[in-house]
Parts: C-alpha cells; sequence; structure tokens
C-alpha cells in the first residue's frame, strides 16, 4: 500500500514545483522563496482552507516560506526537508524518478524472524549523521540482527533528541544528513541485509 503526499512542495521536474498549504483561517496565502533568489508568489484558494500554485524557476533546494495574510511568515507544515531547522526555510526537494538504488530488495526473513536493533542515529556516533553509521553497520550484523529500528527521524528541534517530539513528519533531522542522506543509509542496510523499520510517532 502507498501513499502520496499532496501537501508541501511537489517538485514536478523542470524546475517546476506545486506548492499545497492547508491554512483554513487565513484570507491570503503567499509563498515567499528566499533562495536562491527573493520572490513572493501569491497562491489561489482552492477550497475548504487550501491554496496552491503551480511555480516555475523552482529548483531542488530552493528555500520557502507561506506568507499568511501578508504578516506572518510560516515554514511549510509539510515540509520534506528544513535545512536551518524547525524555524527556518523550507526546501524543495526533488523526488522525481529517484527510484531506492535497491527498490526490489525483500529481506529474506519472515517477520517473526526478525531481531531488531533499535538505534538512535544522533548518539550512535560521535557525529550524530546517517552517513557516520554507515561504517558500523558490520558490527551491528555480527551481534545477529537482521532489522535496524530507526527511532524517530523527523524534524525536532536541536540537534540532540530522542525525536519524540517531532515539529515536521515528512522532513528528515536536518542534522542527521536530511532525506537523501536517510535513503543512503537504508541501501546501505539493505547491501548487508538488514531490513529498516522508522518509529513514527
Amino acid at each position: 500500500m502507498s501513499y502520496e503526499l499532496t501537501l508541501g512542495a511537489i517538485y514536478l521536474g523542470a524546475n517546476r514545483c506545486r506548492f499545497k498549504v492547508w491554512a483554513p483561517y487565513a484570507r491570503a496565502v503567499a509563498l515567499h522563496l528566499v533562495a536562491p533568489e527573493d520572490r513572493i508568489v501569491p497562491l489561489e484558494p482552492t477550497g475548504r482552507g487550501y491554496y496552491q500554485a503551480v511555480v516555475t524557476d523552482v529548483r531542488p533546494g530552493t528555500r520557502h516560506f507561506y506568507l499568511l495574510d501578508g504578516k506572518k511568515e510560516r515554514p511549510d507544515p509539510a515540509s520534506r526537508y528544513q535545512p536551518e531547522g524547525v524555524h527556518g526555510p523550507s526546501a524543495v526537494v526533488d523526488l522525481t524518478g529517484q527510484l531506492w538504488p535497491d527498490e526490489g530488495w525483500r529481506s529474506h526473513q519472515q517477520e517473526e524472524e526478525l531481531i531488531f536493533y533499535e538505534l538512535h542515529v544522533g548518539t550512535f556516533t560521535p557525529e550524530g549523521t546517517f552517513q557516520a553509521l554507515i561504517p558500523h553497520l558490520p558490527e551491528v550484523v555480527e551481534l545477529g540482527v537482521t532489522a535496524v529500528e530507526l527511532m524517530p527521524v523527523a524534524q525536532f528541534p536541536g540537534s540532540r533528541n530522542w525525536g519524540y517530539d517531532g515539529v515536521y513528519p515528512f522532513a528528515v533531522q536536518n542534522t542527521y544528513g536530511g532525506p537523501h542522506a536517510l535513503r543512503q543509509f537504508v541501501a546501505a542496510c539493505h547491501q548487508q541485509g538488514l531490513s529498516v523499520f522508522l518509529d513514527v510517532v
């Protein structure tokens, strides 16, 4: 079963992006693109409190806020990446055509045979990143573990946290390396024969 999230910044390819937000109490919503260039784009109301626009000249990494009623700037509540933390601008992430490098990977273990290792990204290594974890995966396998369960990786305030008070449920923690680093970590786990589970709160 899969679910496609339609809120937030959806990169469409060819430097086009659809921005959609639910702001039922706002009278007007605009998109404030802050980097690499500064511009404001009004969003159109589409009913039931939703606003959206397809915007051109937007590339992956473009940083933005939503501007509510011309006064309040807020990060995207459906952000996929918060490179400057919970109060900074959201960033567009390109998920178009990016299949997992091991799309067909399947565990050889039956569900009841899995041996889990619950892992906290921020404290497992001094660096506290997905990238720093990868060289340690053979050690995890030597323990007889067949599955890694990552403690919550959704964006939270600060850089070291248990993750149970995540602020942006769709954004991978910036200090851990963000969404592309998570993808690389999962692929590295699969190369070691490890299943990966996420603790989601």
